[in-house]
């Protein structure tokens, strides 16, 4: 999704949600060095597409250390997150790890 409002940048620019039940989740990532974002639509958002979108980017850019900056949504603190990193990860020192996440400081 891109899109540019135009107004006065000292005022507010709401755009309404016609129907706030039917949402999409998406999951994105901006690749640094190339400048490239990466979009992928959920359902919603858990742990299971969490998964997937790691997955997905894994897909991407197989022989790439991947670092992730995140929120602190709960998901990507889950039990079965966590688990998924881990085994992603196993056997590997820190500074190796295929998929690093980073959580944004709480306020």
């Amino acid at each position: 999704m891109c899109g540019y409002v135009w107004g006065n940048t000292k005022e507010r620019i709401e755009v309404p949600v016609l129907n706030e039940r039917q949402r999409q989740t998406y999951f994105g990532a901006l690749n640094y060095y190339t400048q490239e974002f990466l979009l992928q639509p959920h359902k919603k958002g858990d742990s299971q597409s969490a998964i997937a979108f790691v997955e997905y980017l894994l897909a991407q850019y197989p022989k790439s250390r991947i670092a992730l900056i995140w929120d602190g949504a709960s998901y990507h603190r889950s039990a079965e997150f966590q688990a998924y990193l881990e085994s992603l990860n196993q056997g590997l020192n820190e500074n190796e790890w295929k998929v690093t996440c980073i959580r944004f400081a709480r306020l």
